[in-house]
């Protein structure tokens, strides 16, 4: 009898790789798109009152903000009253909007999975990337994506490299040589493993619970560089955009982020990923806007003064009108028998309510697109975790999760059309 090597079943397996998500291959039972997660975090809050609505319900008047999003107003909810319970230090709350980790200003912190990357973990294999986290300008307070270890994820700032790592093939020696150094990344692995074995063995019942849950996070990181040597021996997708040229600093702020929209976007329409994050880093920005002269920080310490108010209020609105761009360009994108916003829940919102007064409570938030019911402010005025909505997007994912982080069910009044 002939057996595979280890190798050669490693490489096999991959040819079992789902292929992105064709029409022509669908059936009775696969007809219906695979089901995406984009999470966009600014960390500068809004001016309340251009963004809550003052009425509950489908009937609520508009903002001046959601007027901007007025296109968009039945595939979208907006939601008020939500927050992260134990989370009250203002601008260090960037390192747990997508975690809901508790005290995240305190000495001792340490984060908790995000919600994308416990849906990265969930999906991955399926994608040839398993998530995608971009950046935009600086979080000098951290970033929101963190791996179960607690550890941040750095972001991708380029939108040109985002654009190479997706769709730049590369000829046979630069793809060659990218699958031997995955094979020599897993060959480091296999000595580890090995000498981590040695020393279970020799050590305690506390230390061998440590010791294996290393090797937990070994198997994991096997797993990936697995997935990522089948992928990359496998063409990469072709797209009619060009490269882009990335921004050449960080007043730009308005084209960087419609950049990193539009490459959200193709990966997510060439099902390269089923899992973005954004976090738009502007606070320490002085944007090129006209009628803009300062630094975004200062703006959102207005005190009441109406020139940073009016200031402040247009760069706000440009941020909305990048984000009607890029649900318009997901609408407009056709996938099956729908768009590509109908299989893309599109999470927006903020660490911050109200910056002038660092309010981490009644968070400004958007679900748009995912095939959810929308068209409604969803109020709650006794407030409730922001991961109930994170609990209700993984369920639409097809991750089963009974809770995540500070969640006490399911986002109530959040519902798909039966």
């Amino acid at each position: 009898m002939a057996f595979l090597s280890r190798r050669g079943f490693l490489r096999a397996c991959g040819a079992a790789v789902p292929l992105p998500w064709l029409e022509s291959r669908a059936d009775a039972a696969t007809s219906l798109p695979p089901k995406r997660m984009l999470c966009i975090m600014s960390d500068m809050g809004v001016l309340p009152k251009n963004f809550f609505p003052e009425e509950a319900g489908r009937d609520y008047r508009s903002t001046p903000y959601l007027d901007i999003l007025a296109k968009h107003r039945q595939h979208m909810t907006v939601f008020s009253g939500l927050h992260h319970p134990g989370v009250t230090e203002g601008h260090v709350a960037t390192r747990t909007f997508l975690s809901g980790a508790r005290n995240p200003g305190a000495t001792s912190f340490r984060n908790t999975i995000s919600v994308d990357q416990l849906a990265a973990e969930q999906l991955s294999g399926q994608t040839r990337v398993p998530s995608l986290v971009l950046g935009v300008g600086r979080l000098g307070t951290g970033y929101p994506s963190t791996l179960r270890n607690g550890v941040m994820v750095p972001p991708e700032s380029s939108p040109a490299a985002v654009y190479r790592r997706l769709f730049v093939q590369g000829d046979r020696a630069t793809v060659a040589k990218r699958v031997a150094e995955l094979q020599e990344g897993r060959s480091i692995l296999d000595f580890v493993r090995e000498e981590a074995g040695t020393v279970f063995r020799k050590v305690g019942s506390k230390d061998r619970d440590r010791i294996d849950q290393f090797f937990t996070s070994l198997r994991d990181v096997e797993r990936a560089m697995t997935d990522a040597e089948a992928w990359e021996l496998r063409p990469r997708p072709t797209v009619a955009e060009p490269l882009p040229r990335d921004a050449s600093d960080h007043s730009e702020m308005v084209r960087a982020t419609e950049l990193m929209y539009a490459m959200a976007r193709l990966a997510i329409q060439t099902d390269s990923t089923r899992v973005v994050s954004i976090a738009l880093g502007n606070i320490a920005v002085r944007p090129n806007i006209v009628g803009v002269a300062d630094q975004i920080h200062p703006l959102t310490h207005h005190g009441g003064d109406a020139d940073k108010i009016a200031q402040l209020k247009t760069i706000e609105s440009a941020l909305f009108t990048s984000l009607a761009g890029l649900l318009t360009s997901l609408g407009e994108t056709t996938e099956g028998a729908g768009s590509l916003l109908d299989s893309t829940m599109v999470l927006y919102g903020s660490n911050l309510s109200d910056a002038n007064r660092h309010d981490t409570r009644n968070l400004p938030i958007i679900l748009a697109g995912g095939g959810f019911r929308h068209g409604s402010h969803l109020a709650f005025a006794d407030g409730l975790p922001l991961s109930n909505l994170y609990v209700s997007m993984l369920h639409r994912l097809g991750i089963e999760v009974p809770s995540f982080a500070s969640s006490t069910r399911a986002m109530p009044g959040l519902e798909i059309p039966g």
